[in-house]
């Protein structure tokens, strides 16, 4: 085949995969809520809690890997480097600067732990 239409076939084979996996995913779980229907269970609606640990270290890890990739552009940028030597420079950065986000946000709930929900 040729590289154009790959190019062509590829972003309407993946929306029709996340389609088919969402709808999939509501298929069975409209199926599993009916058969605790059928067997007089009644079907959990089930809500996220908020998690404000996993929000905040999601919060850091992300700003992290964004300062490590702005700072990957302005070094390859400032010292004209080759695509070669640019790549592992993008990599290292967002993952030592994705890395330190993760690492601020176990040492801020290491001092201030989450509350335990009374049992």
């Amino acid at each position: 085949m040729r590289p154009d239409v790959i190019g062509v076939f590829i972003p309407i084979v993946v929306s029709l995969g996340v389609f088919l996996m969402i709808w999939g995913l509501r298929y069975l779980e409209n199926k599993e809520n009916m058969a605790m229907i059928e067997r007089g269970m009644e079907p959990k609606r089930q809500r996220r809690q908020a998690n404000p640990s996993q929000t905040l270290k999601n919060g850091l890890l992300f700003i992290g890997a964004g300062l490590g990739l702005l700072l990957a552009i302005i070094i390859t940028q400032t010292f004209h480097m080759e695509d070669e030597s640019a790549t592992g420079v993008f990599f290292a950065l967002i993952a030592i600067f994705g890395g330190l986000g993760m690492l601020g946000a176990y040492m801020y709930e290491r001092k201030n732990p989450p509350d335990q929900p009374e049992q």
